[in-house]
């Protein structure tokens, strides 16, 4: 099996950032192998420590369950973040220099987080979730605290068709005075997408501008979906 840094360097990097900067997500079809998938999903029914159980609906998310992950991330999970922060550092870079925003982010994802735990963000965004039947997570981003990083990794690890029916991976788009635009992400296990973790920039006639980006899940109409966020910044 290819090795985490190996998979993430031989990606096409330049295509990636295209349609990064084009659609706000590039997909990543078949980069996690069906059975490290299927061992991720299976966390969700562990007795796992340092996974944390929280409701979507007692946070008004939707209805089904996040599964938050502790500092340790299970692999290859912990590879990834590092990896893809070194190839998405630049990328959130030339966003903020098109947005006229000073800020530059690290090089190394250790140090960007030190600036997170200095800012008072130790609580740690990455997930599973899981969705039954009519379980659905709302639309939602995740951009709370100084440091927010605006990229970062989803991924299907239950099989549509197969082991669920419904469950499509949604994203809308938000633009200033214009109909915001929904994209349907479709996915399959094993696949993952870089998505907009909160804005972008887009360029208009009179130069560039931000706009609102915001990803849900649909309902579930059979059986059960287990998803992954992976973020590279925490929250307070």
């Amino acid at each position: 099996m290819t090795s985490s840094p190996q998979l993430i360097n031989h990606l096409n990097w330049t295509d990636t950032a295209r349609q990064l900067d084009i659609v706000g997500y590039a997909l990543l079809p078949g980069i996690l192998p069906g059975e490290q998938a299927k061992l991720l999903a299976r966390q969700v029914s562990a007795d796992v420590d340092a996974i944390r159980r929280v409701s979507l609906a007692s946070s008004d998310l939707g209805r089904g369950d996040l599964f938050y992950l502790g500092d340790q991330l299970p692999a290859p999970l912990q590879g990834w973040r590092t990896d893809f922060y070194r190839h998405l550092a630049p990328i959130a870079n030339r966003w903020n220099e098109m947005l006229d925003v000073v800020y530059r982010y690290p090089t190394e994802l250790d140090t960007f987080l030190q600036r997170n735990r200095e800012a008072g963000q130790a609580r740690m965004l990455s997930h599973l979730n899981r969705l039954g039947v009519a379980d659905y997570l709302a639309l939602h981003q995740r951009s709370e605290g100084e440091y927010v990083f605006p990229l970062q990794i989803v991924a299907l690890l239950t099989e549509p068709g197969q082991d669920f029916e419904g469950g499509e991976f949604v994203m809308i788009e938000q633009r200033p005075r214009m109909q915001s635009r929904p994209m349907v992400l479709p996915l399959k296990r094993g696949d993952a997408a870089i998505i907009s973790t909160a804005q972008r920039p887009f360029k208009g006639s009179k130069g560039y501008y931000r706009v609102n980006l915001k990803h849900a899940v649909s309902r579930v109409h059979r059986g059960q979906r287990v998803g992954l966020e992976l973020s590279f910044h925490n929250a307070p």
